[in-house]
């Protein structure tokens, strides 16, 4: 098997991923992934579309996050490693997308409009 790239985007966080035949490690920014996501809850997040198909042990999977938070680089890298697999083996698409791995969750911060503190918060109105 050659490799296979996909590309996941969360937020404004940006995940490419290459997938190889191997035996399950994950590189994240050239760092072993307990070491990228010390968070139990985020290395259970990327690893929930390998688990589902019980590849865990089949694929190297190395991947260049960029921007965005911890939790929206995790999400973004999900998406990554789901869209791979399916590019892998095309039947697997059914079962991920059914469990919402293969959606781009496409909610952004909105914008902090003039006047305002915020995006939609108001300063304190004062009568007197």
């Amino acid at each position: 098997m050659e490799m296979i790239n996909a590309i996941g985007r969360r937020k404004s966080a940006v995940a490419r991923v290459y997938v190889t035949e191997g035996t399950g490690k994950i590189t994240i920014n050239k760092k072993d992934l307990t070491e990228y996501f010390p968070s139990a809850i985020l290395q259970y997040v990327v690893k929930q579309p390998l688990e589902l198909l019980e590849a865990t042990g089949k694929y190297d999977i190395k991947a260049n996050l960029d921007g965005g938070g911890y939790t929206g680089q995790s999400q973004a890298l999900r998406l990554g490693i789901a869209r791979a697999l399916v590019k892998i083996n095309a039947e697997d698409k059914k079962n991920l997308k059914n469990h919402g791995f293969l959606t781009r969750d496409s909610r952004e911060v909105e914008r902090k409009k003039p006047g305002q503190p915020k995006a939609r918060r108001r300063f304190q109105f004062s009568k007197r």
